[in-house]
């Protein structure tokens, strides 16, 4: 019988969202949840994507496939209690055997926080502190050429010559609250480090560094070497996801 999981944590003391040999994951977590629920059989998920280490999710999803008969609320409450505190399964969903986490999305959100006031230290792990003014009308303008569809080569830490980069944006967008600046980007699909990546050249932007208009160049360029710094972890949640 296949689930699909919709499920939140905070990134923070966690590796990343991928298993890894040795290291304590949000996946590796899950896996061993479902396992002990699953009558002691090696279970595995499959997520809608990845996160890297410090970054939070409101709302992630993966498929599993269990071998016993249980409800869905019987599910949640399941793993609930057997899931550290910084985990938390929203929902379960019993779906169709052929349904595929991954490949079945249709739509993405994340959103990044940025405090432009006063250190916080109570929110060092959760927004990213810059603590200086940025030009935000100069960044609002900035973001607008990342709408499209477009080759995101430039903004992929990775070496992806051989990958295709094409992704679409089709919302972005910065709205200022208080001293927090929050940076939203929806899409169809993000590659790795993509939004901390452009993330990075609208704080330059921002810094008043590089024109609005550089970044129409770079994102042409497809040169990860023109794009500059990758922001930090800390800020980054995966805020939805669309079927």
């Amino acid at each position: 019988m296949r689930f699909l999981l919709k499920f939140s944590y905070d990134g923070t003391n966690y590796s990343g969202f991928q298993s890894q040999p040795g290291l304590n994951t949000i996946e590796y977590q899950l896996e061993q949840a479902l396992t002990k629920i699953n009558n002691g059989v090696k279970t595995t998920i499959c997520a809608t994507g990845r996160t890297d280490k410090g970054v939070h999710a409101l709302s992630q999803y993966a498929h599993t496939d269990l071998s016993i008969s249980i409800t869905e609320e019987k599910l949640k409450r399941a793993l609930n209690s057997n899931l550290p505190d910084d985990i938390h399964i929203i929902s379960t969903k019993i779906v169709p055997n052929d349904f595929h986490a991954r490949y079945n999305v249709k739509g993405k959100e994340y959103k990044y926080y940025i405090n432009l006031g006063e250190y916080n230290p109570l929110e060092r792990n959760y927004v990213f502190q810059y603590n200086y003014k940025l030009d935000v009308e100069s960044m609002k303008k900035a973001i607008k050429y990342f709408i499209g569809t477009h080759d995101y080569r430039a903004f992929v830490t990775e070496n992806k010559d051989k990958e295709n980069c094409v992704r679409t944006i089709d919302r972005a967008t910065i709205e200022s609250k208080d001293d927090k600046l929050i940076i939203t980007f929806h899409g169809n699909g993000f590659l790795r480090y993509q939004v901390r990546n452009m993330v990075g050249l609208l704080i330059r932007v921002g810094e008043n560094k590089i024109s609005p208009e550089a970044v129409e160049k770079i994102l042409e360029s497809k040169d990860r070497t023109k794009s500059g710094k990758t922001a930090k972890a800390v800020g980054l949640y995966l805020t939805s996801v669309e079927y």
